[in-house]
């Protein structure tokens, strides 16, 4: 039996409106290798998207190498393999990969082509032990796949689709040849499937955008487990159980509030099967939305709202929860940071965004008015025009009058 924990997309240095997450991603990491412990898990496997961006902060690099080098102290029989996904540079994942092979970690930052340029498939396939050191199973360690990475076009294979399809194929056939009758193979990917759900705001659109959403078929039956990442939403693909992205560990924005972010412990017998348990994270801080919806609501039902949360007065700045304000209006409000601030001031919360929405259809002059040119219009009527768009109605006197005044402004410095 193998016991295998999949997850990826841990984002390491990634900030929410301007809040650094270093606290959350430390409790995950914490929560993590405890997990690890008590569940005698024999390989982690971090689909990736280790770091929120190809640059990361030193402390980030810190949280990540102080994780992997605790877990071999502690679990010296772990196997760890860490690949890239589209938000890391495999350059900077695969710099320190030949000394963290001595700890026991495998990185597959990215694809490496030979000096004939054929990719060297040998170093993705990755051996997993079981807890009697014996190879239970190969891992093939597909990196994120970038344009480079993928063979040249011909008349016969002249899609990105195919083009990746070749090279999981070409990974495949390096295992088969390989693994022993009683070796089980399973595959990493970072990439995007066909129906995949995902979270619009936080998830780059990778190998060209959704237009190119990979076919389960890509892969094959052979497979005894597919560990994917990139989509934030824990998901199987294709109703194959056996596909999987193990989601994100921490919301990465407010649209992914209610997630069950999680780990997926999969177990391998010997006779290849496999089973398969969302183990859940614990939510270290809450994020709050109100309301609690994609709606926007009146900004005296977002104030009363504000009355009615309830919070330890002493909690530690960076247990409290973050929140949205979603609030429509029917005009500007010139007093709603202040009163909104107001009705936080005794709440250990930290408000993050303030999202508006007004009555308007927010068109373009050119929907608008569409048998007028620009230029035939005069500046009062586009003004009226822009204001009634967005609002609603027609642009109040005392505003006219300013809009005026700066117009005479302008017109005088010409």
């Amino acid at each position: 039996m193998l016991n295998i924990i999949h997850t990826a997309d841990w984002h390491l240095g990634h900030h929410l409106h301007g809040i650094a997450r270093d606290y959350e991603h430390q409790q995950f990491l914490n929560w993590l290798l405890e997990h690890l412990k008590q569940s005698h898990t024999d390989a982690l496997i971090v689909a990736g998207d280790i770091f929120d961006t190809a640059n990361p902060s030193a402390a980030a690099q810190t949280q990540l190498y102080d994780f992997l080098v605790t877990a071999r102290q502690q679990l010296p029989q772990l196997d760890i393999i860490l690949i890239g996904g589209n938000h890391d540079s495999a350059a900077r994942l695969d710099a320190p990969a030949a000394l963290l092979k001595a700890l026991g970690v495998s990185v597959i930052g990215g694809i490496h082509k030979q000096s004939n340029d054929e990719i060297n498939w040998q170093r993705l396939i990755i051996p997993l032990h079981n807890a009697d050191g014996k190879i239970q199973a190969l891992c093939g360690a597909m990196p994120f796949l970038r344009h480079s990475d993928l063979p040249p076009p011909t008349q016969e294979q002249n899609s990105l689709e195919e083009g990746v399809k070749s090279q999981y194929s070409a990974l495949i056939q390096a295992l088969k040849n390989q693994a022993q009758d009683n070796q089980a193979l399973l595959l990493t990917g970072h990439c995007y499937m066909v129906d995949g759900n995902l979270s619009e705001l936080s998830e780059r659109k990778i190998l060209g955008g959704n237009q190119h959403a990979l076919p389960v078929d890509i892969f094959s039956d052979e497979i005894s487990y597919t560990a994917l990442g990139h989509l934030h939403y824990p998901q199987s693909v294709g109703n194959q159980e056996s596909i999987r992205y193990s989601g994100s560990p921490i919301p990465l924005s407010f649209d992914e509030q209610h997630y069950p972010h999680q780990v997926v412990q999969v177990t391998l017998q010997t006779d290849k099967t496999v089973s398969i348990e969302p183990i859940l994270i614990p939510r270290r801080v809450e994020m709050l939305r109100i309301p609690n919806s994609n709606e926007f609501c009146a900004l005296p039902i977002a104030l009363q709202q504000l009355s009615e949360l309830k919070f330890p007065i002493d909690l530690p700045t960076e247990q409290q929860p973050f929140l949205e304000l979603r609030i429509a209006l029917d005009k500007p409000e010139a007093s709603l940071r202040q009163q909104v601030e107001s009705a936080l001031e005794d709440l250990p919360v930290r408000l993050l965004k303030i999202s508006l929405c007004y009555a308007g259809k927010e068109q373009g002059i050119a929907d608008s008015l569409p048998e007028q040119r620009l230029e035939d219009l005069q500046p009062e009527q586009v003004f009226q025009t822009c204001y009634h768009n967005k609002y609603a109605t027609a642009a109040p006197e005392n505003l006219l009058h300013l809009f005026h005044e700066l117009h005479e402004n302008l017109s005088g410095a010409d």
